[in-house]
């Protein structure tokens, strides 16, 4: 009675690393996705800027804005701060090259105050967060975990 040894290794980690880069070019898409839809719009400007890049050498997908608002819509700021860190009690914001769609608001109402040199500015206790990505991670967290079982079985086999 004789027995052979076959050695798949290469084929098994090579299966392994493509269900992996295949996983996370689809998980960083919809995380992306889900962050864009959970984005608040005013201009449209952040919610369009997330995006996501894979290095596959290293099997890593980022998500992210370059945008600094981003920042703020996550964590929020002054006030609202998500960890309570943030800048206490009110401040004035320049609002000359303001380019939303809506009026900058203070409470629900028009703040406007003219400064020196006629210069316009609205008053603010801050931005409070608003989650998108960490939202979005949450949402969809379970759903990219068995996704990725699916991906693993129809590259490996069950």
């Amino acid at each position: 009675m004789s027995l052979e040894f076959q050695d798949n290794r290469v084929i098994v980690k090579e299966a392994l690393k493509s269900a992996g880069i295949a996983f996370i070019h689809e998980a960083c898409g919809e995380l992306q996705a889900r962050t864009q839809r959970n984005s608040r719009v005013d201009t449209g400007q952040t919610k369009g800027s997330y995006e996501y890049v894979v290095d596959e050498s290293k099997c890593e997908g980022k998500i992210g804005s370059n945008l600094e608002n981003a920042i703020w819509e996550e964590f929020g700021t002054g006030e609202y701060a998500l960890k309570g860190n943030g800048r206490k009690g009110a401040w004035y914001v320049p609002v000359d090259n303001y380019t939303g769609s809506k009026k900058p608001t203070y409470n629900g109402k028009v703040m406007i105050v003219y400064g020196k040199n006629g210069k316009k500015f609205y008053k603010t206790n801050g931005k409070k967060p608003n989650r998108p990505m960490n939202n979005a991670f949450t949402a969809l967290k379970s759903k990219l975990i068995k996704r990725y079982g699916d991906i693993l079985r129809s590259k490996i086999g069950r």
